[in-house]
């Protein structure tokens, strides 16, 4: 009697481990590791120079012509310029930890070719937008359109600088990695609409509405358009 009960029992539960959402946990690499590494260095080293240019950064992010005092002083812009590219670092570690750059070629390819293969669509995007900045510029009042191009290095930083902070207390509280992942996006989408709208801003200095848009649409909506495509389709 005790063994047909046995035998007519049933497992409930799962047998299987379920998969892991698409912003699990990344593993840790040796160039991940690298990469860590180097941008502490190179963090410690721009601290002072990050410093600054702060005030100017702060300016720009208050004011149409904050932008014009930052470019207009050559060291300004230059060690803002650099405090951009040393935080590309985080910005490529923090794309693979959490995926937000996750097309489908990608995503069968050991870590360090893929945490490279990031590296590599980032750089293709900032070409792409200068590509097209050189292209479409005007002729006249090069420096109001000079502007409305570096400014996105202005917000970068400060959208970096935003994520950092976001993903540090969001890891301290222990929150799960997808709601981290939707949390970056839509810090990325806020940061991206106040950036249209300073550009739109310096660009309207010497431009009509038609133009701005135009010059918008090309400078800041088509590269990014691009990078989102190419997430989603490829």
């Amino acid at each position: 009697m005790l063994d047909s009960l046995f035998k007519s029992g049933r497992l409930l539960l799962e047998t299987t481990v379920p998969p892991e959402s698409p912003a699990a946990a990344e593993p840790s690499t040796w160039l991940v590791s690298l990469l860590v590494v180097a941008f502490a260095v190179l963090a410690i080293a721009t601290l002072k120079r990050f410093l600054q240019v702060l005030p100017y950064m702060a300016d720009s992010y208050l004011r149409v012509r904050g932008s014009a005092a930052l470019e207009g002083s050559i060291r300004v812009s230059q060690d803002r310029n650099l405090v951009a590219l040393v935080l590309t670092i985080p910005a490529v570690l923090l794309t693979y930890r959490y995926r937000l750059y996750d097309p489908s070629f990608l995503r069968d390819l050991d870590p360090n070719f893929r945490l490279a293969g990031i590296a590599i669509a980032l750089l293709a995007y900032v070409l792409v937008r200068h590509i097209i900045y050189l292209w479409v510029r005007p002729h006249h009042r090069v420096d109001i359109f000079r502007q409305a191009h570096r400014v996105a290095y202005t917000y970068f930083i400060f959208l970096l600088l935003l994520v950092l902070i976001t993903v540090g207390v969001l890891s301290l509280a222990g929150v799960e990695s997808t709601i981290v992942r939707y949390v970056i996006f839509a810090e990325s989408g806020l940061v991206f609409i106040l950036l249209l709208h300073r550009s739109s801003q310096i660009l309207s200095l010497s431009c009509n509405r038609l133009r701005t848009f135009l010059y918008l649409c090309a400078l800041e909506i088509l590269p990014a358009a691009l990078l989102v495509v190419s997430a989603v389709v490829l």
